[in-house]
């Protein structure tokens, strides 16, 4: 029996739905335990490019069980999209199931999210206005829908009418904005609950029971450590746990059932969204990573912000999370560069830091710290072992182990399935 948390170690969009999707086919379930469909996962199977947003990455191995835990917000709208979507390409969707404890994102949360962030102005966070942040807000104010209330019409009319009261008159009166007809959203939410009524079920009983009988379990996590409500750059982070700890809460397991954490790490950094970048590289340069490593947001869009490989934050997700092992992507974006450069800590008035600063009024005077090393120009998208990498790739890694304090598991050299070089591997 094997259980491993899958995180990422930066600002999200590190390449972690490839990982998910190599590991899962060797595990016997794959579990989501966090965040909403403002995460996007890539995966490109057999020559086919699939993008998911709330569907965990496991769903492209036919029969195999794809969870979804209480720990996330779902929007149904989006999930029935993303269903039918599979569906259409041949995908078959019968396996996944949905926490009852699951709370979702309704029409409100959506409008919410962009009033709060137009009333911000230059101040905003850079959400992706879908609804993320409200949804948990709801959730923590105990004034939540989940997703056995909307599957249930008796429990659900009277809840959403209360609740759908007091947002108009938020709407109304504070943003000045049109509120909802409630009897329009109870039919129209009423058949999405009759659609996904098949798939809830109480996965803490799936999973323990799984674990029990001794099988491969893989939880899946959305967005990055450094996004992480309590310990990434606040306020500008997600509304949820992407850290590995919160996959405990998020599925229905306790900790002791936690076997290895795996964290995924670009071979540089990325970053959308507001707030301090340290590494960013805002030349050419960063345009060059940008292009090459088509870092386009999957949900949004959004171009990321590109920079070089933080060792500083490196360390920061191995002691937050506890890592076992590091999974490295996108080495081969890398490929043609004179010289790379590694920060190793930061400058701050003259002092060097080596650990991660808890405030953004230190991180945003801090200057990066370089260690350069030695490029590679050879073509690495083909390579089979670690040995076949060059002597300077291979260097760069080594150090990247060496700064982070977690041993590199898993490296991407490619998009594809079979562009992934496996030194250790989690799953035993």
């Amino acid at each position: 029996m094997s259980t491993v948390v899958l995180i990422g170690a930066q600002w999200g969009d590190e390449g972690k739905g490839k990982v998910t999707d190599f590991l899962a086919a060797q595990a016997h379930m794959v579990v989501r335990y966090q965040g909403g469909n403002n995460a996007g996962h890539t995966v490109v199977a057999d020559g086919r490019e699939f993008k998911l947003h709330l569907i965990p990455s496991g769903i492209l191995y036919p029969g195999k069980p794809c969870l979804i835990g209480n720990g996330v917000v779902l929007d149904p709208e989006v999930f029935i999209q993303e269903l039918d979507s599979l569906e259409k390409r041949g995908v078959n969707t019968d396996n996944l199931r949905i926490s009852p404890r699951a709370h979702v994102i309704m029409p409100y949360h959506r409008k919410l999210d962009a009033c709060e962030e137009n009333r911000k102005g230059a101040n905003k966070i850079g959400t992706t206005g879908r609804g993320i942040g409200p949804a948990y807000g709801d959730k923590a104010a105990r004034v939540g829908i989940r997703m056995a209330d909307m599957i249930d019409p008796e429990e659900f009319g009277p809840k959403l009418k209360k609740i759908l009261e007091d947002k108009n008159q938020l709407l109304q009166k504070y943003y000045n904005e049109e509120g909802f007809d409630f009897q329009e959203m109870f039919e129209t939410y009423s058949r999405y609950g009759q659609r996904l009524a098949k798939f809830v079920e109480d996965i803490s009983v799936i999973i323990n029971r799984s674990i029990d009988q001794g099988q491969h379990i893989l939880f899946e996590g959305a967005q990055g450590t450094l996004l992480d409500l309590d310990h990434g750059t606040y306020p500008f982070v997600t509304s949820s746990h992407p850290v590995a700890a919160a996959a405990c809460l998020g599925a229905g397991l306790g900790p002791t059932k936690i076997n290895k954490v795996m964290a995924v790490a670009k071979a540089y950094v990325t970053r959308v969204g507001e707030g301090p970048f340290p590494t960013e590289l805002k030349d050419d340069l960063g345009n060059y990573l940008r292009e090459k490593g088509r870092e386009f947001g999957t949900t949004t869009g959004r171009p990321r912000r590109c920079g070089w490989f933080d060792g500083v934050v490196a360390r920061y997700a191995t002691r937050i999370n506890g890592l076992d092992y590091l999974a490295i992507t996108k080495l081969d974006v890398l490929t043609g560069l004179e010289s790379l450069k590694i920060c190793t800590g930061y400058n701050y008035r003259g002092e060097l830091l080596t650990e991660f600063p808890p405030t953004l009024k230190v991180l945003g005077e801090c200057q990066p710290v370089y260690e350069e090393m030695p490029g590679w120009k050879e073509d690495i998208s083909s390579v089979k072992s670690f040995a076949e990498l060059p002597e300077t790739a291979r260097a760069y890694l080594n150090r990247i182990s060496q700064i982070s304090g977690a041993p590199v598991g898993i490296v991407g050299v490619g998009p594809g399935r079979e562009q992934t070089l496996i030194l250790e591997n989690p799953l035993g």
